[in-house]
């Protein structure tokens, strides 16, 4: 699914442009991670066009070594889809390079896809994420709404990150619904 009050270039924000390549945060305490974000924003994507509001994405760790993976949204008729799948991490220095897989056939994980993690509140409270090629890009918060502040914040590490906030569409959150 699925976003600094960090320096420039501080935990690995500062310098990426169109045409560089997107850069990490320096360090994600996957321990600090672990937990449910709501989705207030993403890069329209064929995978979650049936999703209308409410949509989130809840992590654990599962005993098998991945992330476990739940994303959970509200299509426009009112029915709850879900989709169950895994993460794995790919940088095991900084865990902050993670791949996400939601088909699995006879046990095995296929069609692997990117998702770093390129902003990153010092608190946890919301998490940019992005792909190599800027195609996907999700801001993430532990709360349904972020503050002006917040914003303005994602804001500017999405610019950093070569990335157009207003390519970022706002998920919808009512909460109680």
């Amino acid at each position: 699914m699925g976003i600094s009050v960090f320096a420039p270039g501080a935990r690995g924000e500062g310098t990426a442009t169109e045409k560089s390549e997107v850069v990490t945060v320096d360090s994600v305490d996957l321990n600090k991670y672990i937990g449910t974000w709501y989705e207030i924003a993403k890069i329209p994507n064929s995978f979650q066009r049936k999703c209308a509001m409410n949509t989130t994405a809840t992590y654990a760790f599962g005993s098998d070594g991945y992330i476990n993976v739940t994303n959970r949204c509200v299509e426009s008729d009112g029915s709850a889809d879900v989709a169950k799948g895994v993460a794995r991490v790919v940088d095991e220095k900084t865990h902050s390079k993670l791949q996400v897989s939601f088909v699995s056939v006879f046990g095995i994980h296929l069609f692997w896809g990117d998702y770093w993690i390129i902003g990153l509140d010092k608190d946890y409270r919301y998490a940019v994420v992005g792909t190599p090629s800027r195609k996907y890009g999700w801001i993430l918060s532990r709360t349904p709404k972020l503050s002006p502040d917040e914003k303005s914040q994602i804001d500017e590490i999405l610019r950093r990150q070569g990335y157009d906030p207003a390519s970022f569409v706002p998920t919808e959150q009512r909460q109680g619904s």
